[in-house]
């Protein structure tokens, strides 16, 4: 069996008019696999959907093959995510 491919989950947009309430920036980025336990609990909840995806081969409709671009579920915020391969 092959070795899972890495993930990295950046944030890279931010919609909302309130600022993040665990701190996040835009351009923070996060290692999925050791870095997840510091990301929102919210946005990982949706990531996680994304990272399943990636990693088995799937791929996103209409998104960058190995991406996908997703939000916070947090409607004061939405910060906008991309979830990537690592290569």
């Amino acid at each position: 069996m092959s070795e899972r491919p890495r993930l990295k989950i950046t944030l890279i947009d931010r919609k909302g008019e309130r600022g993040c309430h665990r701190g996040h920036k835009v351009g923070d980025s996060w290692d999925f696999d050791t870095e997840r336990g510091d990301i929102c609990p919210m946005a990982m909840h949706v990531a996680f959907v994304y990272a399943d995806i990636l990693r088995y081969g799937g791929q996103i409709p209409g998104q960058e093959k190995d991406t996908a671009v997703f939000c916070c579920p947090d409607a004061d915020t939405i910060n906008v995510f991309k979830i990537e391969k690592v290569k």
